[in-house]
């Protein structure tokens, strides 16, 4: 299905502006540089899709990529988080726009967690992962960036944040380990999204 029409479609600053909740949607949620646009990349099997609604002042917003023709499922890339040096406005400003979504989107049926294998959970991730177990939105947790440590460090990435998920209701127990520069583990993720996206 990927290998046909993918489109990025619009950026929403706020729900009023996103299209009409008629196809399932998949959202993914990391925090900055955890490696997204180049994870969206290589499950779309595009090479800069991902980037191409990346302008300034959408970094906020919520870019939207229709999958199908005519249209199956959407993508959404949600803002990253974990601005170190955002002012709080904007922090809070997102937390809001993605708490709304989370919880008032009724065509939301499955979202990823993207977390750097280098550096496992982080408190910003465990906020993020809090947020969806509180709006009942079901999600995968995806390792990001696999190929850039020694087999044995992923290995105990793997085991805790394996663990540690096991104590939020709404995540997966699978860990889905990555590499979007390799293409490890991206033909299983893609294959879990489209299911998660047009099973009944």
């Amino acid at each position: 299905m990927v290998s046909g029409r993918v489109e990025f479609l619009l950026s929403a600053p706020q729900l009023r502006f996103l299209p009409e909740p008629t196809v399932p949607e998949i959202a993914l949620a990391g925090r900055s540089n955890v490696g997204k646009s180049s994870l969206l990349n290589a499950l779309t099997m595009r090479k800069g899709i991902a980037r191409a609604s990346v302008t300034p002042g959408r970094t906020q917003e919520l870019n939207i990529f229709e999958v199908g023709e005519p249209t199956r499922f959407r993508l959404v890339d949600m803002p990253g988080y974990g601005f170190a040096k955002a002012p709080k406005s904007v922090v809070e400003k997102w937390q809001g726009l993605v708490r709304t979504y989370l919880r008032g989107r009724p065509v939301l049926a499955r979202a990823l967690v993207l977390v750097d294998s280098r550096h496992g959970l982080k408190d910003n991730d465990r906020a993020m992962m809090k947020m969806l177990d509180e709006a009942a939105v079901s999600y995968r947790i995806v390792l990001t960036k696999s190929d850039k440590i020694k087999a044995s460090a992923l290995t105990e990435t793997h085991e805790k944040v394996a663990a540690e998920a096991k104590k939020h209701p709404a995540a997966f127990p699978e860990i889905h380990l990555t590499s979007a520069e390799k293409g490890q583990g991206i033909a299983h993720l893609r294959a879990s999204l489209v299911a998660d996206a047009l099973t009944p």
